[in-house]
Parts: structure tokens; sequence; C-alpha cells
């Protein structure tokens, strides 16, 4: 099975990590997971910083 990578300096999902780990968020399941992850990203940031808030 191949993990599907979402990499951060060119935006595109890859099959298997293809560039250095270091420019890749992942390993999702689907494609598509991979293809939100900088708005999971984002959804996680924004919930700590509620939390530092409190």
């Amino acid at each position: 099975m191949a993990d599907y990578w979402y990499n951060v300096n060119t935006h595109q999902v890859e099959k298997g990590a293809q560039s250095d780990y270091t420019q890749l968020l992942g390993p999702y399941e689907t494609e598509a997971e991979a293809q939100q992850a900088l708005a999971k990203v984002k959804a996680n940031n924004d919930a700590w910083e509620a939390g530092d808030e409190d």
C-alpha cells in the first residue's frame, strides 16, 4: 500500500514519498486526505491558539 504525502513546496500530492521528508506532510491513507493537509494543519493551529487564550 502506497502512502500519500503533501509537498509543502510544490503544493502537490505525492504517491509514496518522492521528495525530501522536510518538504512533506503525511503520510495519509488517501489522496483526498493528503490534499486537505494544509487545512488540517491550520485547524490544528487554530485550536492550539484558542487553547492558549483560555
